[in-house]
């Protein structure tokens, strides 16, 4: 085979999703050359996730490109976000949740950004589009990731042009598997998955279903739980153009369909008889999954390639995207000379805990899905009929209501006990919870507000740290801080918000913010050559002394 000279940059990312494209975004945006390989091309309507969470669209915000999304939502951001329980799209409602998933457009104190109901590859347009703004990141399409090696220089990855066959090393620093739940790249460092696999076998389905939404009398939603005995099963609209996804549940094994049974299933299975089209069809195993090491060397894992579980709380897409924040950020600030080994060494330790809660969570959800929910009787339509639906509804609103109101798990994670989170030394105030009760622990996402109509918290943190500076006292110990952070090349800003509501949110005057907005440290003065080794992992320290009480 023709060889092609070799190209050095950076980092090399394998796998063009939106888990890879973020990894590519977090480290272009801070100019560090990477180059994102992808054997597929990313094209088609393809089923994935459906929902970008609040923490992912705050991740936007941050790059720039949130408003470019809410643009691309192909029912507009007011569209409402409802999860609707019936026995089939043409039988009786049995309950709803409306408001799900804190999709509303409505400003929240407790977070910059909503989520949004957007499939995910015109999700993955909006990043695209931004990374090939960023000079720093090349983005190839139709090469596959072979093998990799490494030493103490580098890593040397070798990958294959899909179209001709010719070979080419890319000679890099850093690699990190962004190429899913069957990655290459996890292979390379024998890293395996453990945990329980075939939790269920399920069917996604993307078709055409003219007239659809007008045909059944439950009104506007996200998605439709049909809670038959026939065919149990998720429907919904994805796209405009009167695309929908389908979703058969828990298969028994062996069983297939062609496009001509998928459609009549759909019509089992709403009770409407429209001139359904398929676009796609997709067999899909439920997993509980988690690699059992997410680094060897210079190479890391991140999203499906180390985690993979049941899909109801759409946590999947927005946890693989804060991996790539979280080690995008550490690759950046040790390749810029300012961060350490431990620095990257925080990263298994800081997303696994996140992952655990999120695999713990999500199987919860997959505990209850439309098969268990039906009932006999459930589709009469007889006062019997109607005693089952409510007793339905009841075990819907006690067991699901955490599926879509889990504002706790996609912004309550704390990183503490990471080597890069200095303790307070005070006992810790910080529980998980599905509710999300904003705490500036350290480790904890800095709690958010509003400080004008438009304009949040997080939009005046830097690039780098921001030390938050909530009183109006004698600042001489910042002058400190910034003094250490220049001397160490160490990119942070002094925010000065001299707001007794704010130092109340965060119960201490000063505060030092995390790149990617976790709170890396606060306390009541700034402890002199303390905190920074420790956030940029150049120490073990793990806590300093308070030289103030906290207020």
């Amino acid at each position: 085979m023709s060889a092609v000279p070799n190209i050095k940059p950076r980092v090399v990312i394998v796998g063009a999703g939106p888990v890879g494209i973020a990894t590519a975004i977090e480290l272009g945006q801070r100019s560090i050359s990477c180059v994102v390989i992808e054997r597929n091309n990313r094209a088609g309507n393809a089923p994935r996730a459906k929902t970008t969470h609040t923490r992912t669209r705050e991740h936007l915000r941050r790059w720039g490109i949130a408003q470019r999304l809410a643009e691309a939502a192909p029912f507009g951001i007011e569209y409402p976000p409802n999860v609707v329980f019936v026995t089939r799209l043409a039988g009786p409602e049995i309950t709803r949740f409306e408001g799900s998933l804190y999709c509303s457009p409505k400003r929240d104190e407790r977070y910059s950004e909503h989520s949004q109901w957007i499939p995910q590859y015109k999700l993955e347009a909006v990043l695209r589009d931004h990374a090939k703004t960023l000079p720093c990141v090349d983005i190839q399409f139709g090469k596959e990731y072979l093998s990799c090696e490494q030493d103490e220089r580098g890593v040397h990855v070798h990958v294959r042009d899909c179209a001709s066959g010719s070979e080419q090393r890319l000679d890099a620093e850093y690699l990190v598997g962004a190429d899913g739940s069957r990655s290459a790249v996890r292979e390379s460092i024998g890293a395996k998955m453990v945990g329980t696999y075939g939790l269920s076998r399920n069917y996604n389905t993307i078709f055409k279903a003219p007239g659809l939404a007008g045909a059944h009398r439950h009104g506007p939603g996200i998605m439709y739980w049909q809670c038959n005995s026939e065919v149990p099963s998720l429907i919904g609209p994805m796209d405009s153009d009167d695309v929908w996804f389908f979703m058969p549940m828990q298969l028994g094994p062996g069983v297939t369909f062609t496009p001509e049974q998928t459609v009549e299933r759909i019509r089992t299975a709403t009770g409407i008889d429209l001139p359904y089209q398929i676009l796609s069809s997709d067999e899909w195993v439920a997993n509980k999954l988690l690699a059992n090491r997410y680094r060897k060397g210079r190479a890391f894992l991140v999203g499906d390639a180390c985690h993979l579980h049941p899909p109801f709380g759409g946590f999947g897409m927005n946890m693989g995207i804060s991996d790539g924040v979280d080690i995008g950020w550490k690759l950046a600030a040790v390749l810029q000379g300012w961060g350490g080994e431990i620095l990257l060494d925080s990263y298994e330790v800081e997303r696994r805990a996140a992952h655990e809660v999120v695999l713990e969570e999500s199987d919860a959800n997959h505990s209850q899905l439309p098969g268990q929910l039906a009932r006999e009787g459930i589709e009469e339509l007889t006062p019997r009929g109607d005693e089952v639906r409510r007793e339905v509804a009841e075990l819907v609103k006690r067991t699901k209501h955490r599926e879509f109101f889990a504002l706790g798990v996609m912004l309550g994670y704390s990183y503490k006990g990471s080597p890069i989170v200095v303790s307070d030394g005070r006992p810790s105030g910080w529980c998980r919870s599905l509710d999300y009760v904003p705490t500036a622990e350290p480790g904890c996402l800095a709690p958010h507000r509003w400080l004008s109509d438009d304009k949040s918290l997080y939009d005046l943190f830097g690039l780098g740290f921001t030390l938050l500076a909530l009183d109006d006292v004698d600042a001489r110990d910042l002058d400190v801080a910034v003094s250490e952070a220049r001397a160490a090349g160490v990119p942070m800003d002094v925010l000065r918000l001299p707001d007794p509501a704010l130092r109340e949110l965060y119960q201490a005057k000063r505060a030092l913010i995390r790149p990617d907005q976790h709170v890396a440290w606060r306390g009541d003065a700034w402890p002199a050559n303390e905190v920074l080794a420790v956030a940029c992992g150049l120490s073990r320290r793990h806590s300093v002394p308070e030289v103030a009480s906290l207020a």
